[in-house]
This record gives C-alpha cells, structure tokens and sequence, in this order.
C-alpha cells in the first residue's frame, strides 16, 4: 500500500522526516530568478538541479504537471525525465494533474499516470472529483492494484473554491462532506491509513468540515509562498494532524540554484513541520 511507502519514508530518526513532500512548481519567473531562459532547455536544467540537491533529503515530490506541459512534447520528457531521477533517489512522486472525468477517458488517465507500464508512472496522483467521486473509479482501481495512490481534491485554498465546495446538498452536506466521506468508504478496513486521501489546503481555516474519519493521508499545499505556515496544520487538521503531507514549494526553490541554500531551505521547513508533527503525536 502507498501508506506504508510513505510512513517507510519519512519514519522517525529518517533523515527525510518532517516535511515529507515538496511541491517542483518551475514557474517561469523561478526559471528566470535562476538565470535560466524560459524554454525546455532551462526547465530541464532547474529539474536535475533541484533533483541533485534534494534527492537525499525529502521523501516525496509534488511536480506540478502545468508547468511541464507548457513547454510542449519537450517539457513532458522533461516531466518523464524528472520523474525518474526522483524515483532513481528512492523519492516517492506525487504528480500534480488534479485530472478528473469519465468513462474511457478516466480509465487513460488512470492507464498514464499510475499504470507501471507507462513512461509517466508515478506513485500517486491528485484528482478531481467534480463529475462525481464514482467517476474516478479507474483511478482508484488502478492505483490499489499498482500499491498508488489517489489524492482527490476536497478544500482548497483558492478564494473561488467555496463557492461549489461549501454549496449544501439536499442530505444537508456540502459538496466537500461528500467528498470526504466518499474517500473515508474507500478506506474503511485499511490499516493503518488507506493510500486514497484527500487535499485540503493549509490556508483554508476552520472550515466545519469533519475530516476525523478519513482513514488516509491528507496532502495540505499552501505552505510558505501561499501563506501558510506549520501552525495553520494544527488549527485546520485539528487532531489529524499525524496523517498530513505538508508541502512547500516556491518558498524553498526561491533559494536556488545554491544547491547548500535549497538544502538549508528543506532542513529549515523540515524542522518547522516536525515541531508539529512531534506536537501531535505526543
């Protein structure tokens, strides 16, 4: 199951324990801060940088697929390429895509991203789930008959997100409790967390919303850059805070190229987390 893959990863007295995922987001004005042009040719030298400098400290990445797929058929080798110099790491890949839709075509997605066969196999994807939690059913399939995982959006950060995800349905739920409940059927019987969680930003706040019997990880992005800080975890995870996969991004890559200043800048958020996270567990 992906659950014991990420506890096996980020494991206490791990060196990549504490902050165990950081979101490879290669915005142009990144690549630009860097000293590298915006073409295919900077993006595929700020990934292998970012690889070599982190590889050994932290036990998943977040590659946001947008910023790959601007740049063409060149930017999804990069995309292939980065993903394999992770893995080559012993890093567990989380791809962005927030991919959703039905029938055949969920089921290619399902086939692209988490089918071992394909050249873009990763170890777990995010997904949306607004055409219907059951419309991502090849997904979640495919990724418990590969050991992947599924991470369906639930609560996110954006000031638009409300708007559909706080909207009550006619059971009295909002559209976000549905979600949530649907993923925590989904895990029910596995221990200790099934490998389908949800994303809920940490930027979010007090929301209402019960996320107590998820029974699986929770991805919380927002961290750093996006405002949110280790203390937000507690406030919106509340007593979950133990099955949060906290993730940084802009606010460690703005310290590149320096590969000793992207180290000190995991270590430092690293550090942040897993005062937390020790919280939590005590």
């Amino acid at each position: 199951m992906l659950d014991g893959e990420l506890r096996g990863a980020a494991a206490p007295g791990d060196g990549r324990a504490g902050t165990a995922l950081r979101g490879v987001d290669p915005h142009p004005s990144l690549l630009t801060a860097w000293g590298l042009r915006d073409d295919p040719e900077g993006l595929a030298t700020f990934c292998a940088r970012v690889a070599e400098a982190v590889g050994d400290q932290v036990a998943i990445v977040k590659p946001q697929s947008a910023f790959f797929e601007r740049h063409g058929s060149r930017g999804i080798a990069t995309l292939e390429s980065t993903i394999r110099q992770f893995k080559d790491a012993g890093v567990l890949v989380l791809l962005d895509v927030k991919r959703g839709d039905i029938g055949s075509t969920v089921r290619a997605y399902a086939d692209a991203y988490l089918d071992p066969s394909s050249p873009l196999y990763v170890d777990a994807v995010t997904a949306s789930p607004y055409l219907g939690v059951g419309s991502l059913a090849p997904m979640f399939d495919t990724a418990a008959k590969h050991g992947g995982g599924v991470f369906v959006l639930a609560l996110t950060s954006n000031p638009e997100g409300p708007y559909v995800q706080h909207a009550v349905a006619a059971d009295g739920r909002t559209v976000a409790q549905a979600v949530i409940d649907e993923i925590s059927q989904l895990n029910r019987g596995m221990e200790p967390l099934g490998s389908f969680g949800l994303v809920v930003g940490a930027t979010v706040g007090v929301t209402g919303h019960d996320l107590s019997g998820v029974g699986g990880p929770m991805l919380a992005p927002g961290l750093g850059a996006q405002g949110g800080t280790p203390d937000d975890l507690r406030r919106v995870f509340s007593g979950n805070v133990s099955a949060v996969l906290p993730s940084y991004s802009r606010e460690v890559l703005k310290h590149g190229p320096d590969t000793a200043a992207l180290r000190a800048a995991v270590a430092r958020a690293q550090a942040d987390c897993r005062v937390v996270l020790a919280g939590a567990a005590g």
